[in-house]
């Protein structure tokens, strides 16, 4: 460490990757805006900051995996955040944004009646809500950042149309509700296709379209579903999708 640094305290370190989740891999850098922002917030330099996203960056499995390896100068404690996250992302990401709220009040996570202040008050059942609800937003950012905002299916790139689907459905599997590996972008008709098991995401990232649906050679469903099969889907700039959490939804609810 330089002569007149100070060490990276373990609530910097939390906002840090919140943001680092909630950015698209190509905008970690000093001259974002809401890296300035969080360098106000905790008395660094956006340089500094945007240093500290890039090391998390190279904790990423999936980034790894196709050769791009981060900074080289993390930390232990960086590690230790990073892997406190992925092993537990429910309970890290609620941290993450209570702790958002409390350097920046003037951050709307959810609205008035759901406000952090009211937590201690309530009863264990509007707590879960709550964090079910924070959480669920979180989790919705962090893979439209992933995307690039762009639907991993057609590439329609207009936010508000698009969700953050899961793979395993958010009811089957409480671990990984809010592991992004486990989420894609993508469209809101794509999606209910998707749960509904008229289309798959193969492990190899290509698309399979049910035979159920390629027995009508419309126009209409060519275009919106036929096109697609056998094509393999956009890919995400961070947290490729988990080949086998692909395989529960190609064996478990694909119709074939």
């Amino acid at each position: 460490m330089k002569a007149g640094q100070t060490l990276w305290t373990r609530e910097e370190l939390i906002l840090a990757i919140n943001l680092y989740c909630k950015l698209p891999f190509g905008r970690l850098h000093k001259g974002n805006p809401e890296i300035i922002h969080l360098a106000k917030l905790i008395h660094r330099t956006p340089s500094a900051v945007a240093l500290k996203l890039v090391n998390f960056a190279s904790f990423d499995p999936s980034l790894r995996a196709r050769g791009i390896k981060g900074a080289s100068n993390a930390s232990k404690l960086d590690s230790q955040i990073w892997n406190e996250f992925y092993s537990d992302w429910e309970t890290l990401a609620f941290e993450s944004e209570k702790l958002l709220k409390k350097y920046d009040p003037s951050i709307v996570i959810l609205p008035a009646k759901d406000d952090f202040s009211v937590i201690e008050r309530i009863g264990s059942t509007r707590e879960r809500i709550v964090k079910t609800r924070v959480n669920q937003d979180f989790f919705r950012k962090m893979i439209l950042a992933s995307y690039n905002n762009t639907c991993c299916i057609t590439g329609l790139n207009i936010p508000e149309l698009l969700v953050a689907g899961h793979i395993i459905p958010w009811s089957k599997d409480e671990k990984n509700r809010l592991n992004p590996r486990n989420g894609i972008a993508i469209n809101a008709l794509h999606d209910r296709a998707y749960e509904l098991g008229y289309l798959t995401i193969m492990p190899d990232y290509t698309i399979k379209i049910a035979s159920s649906l390629k027995k009508d050679n419309s126009l209409r469903n060519r275009e919106l579903f036929l096109q697609y099969n056998e094509k393999a889907i956009i890919l995400p700039s961070r947290f490729l999708p988990d080949p086998d959490i692909l395989k529960y939804h190609n064996e478990k609810c694909f119709l074939g």
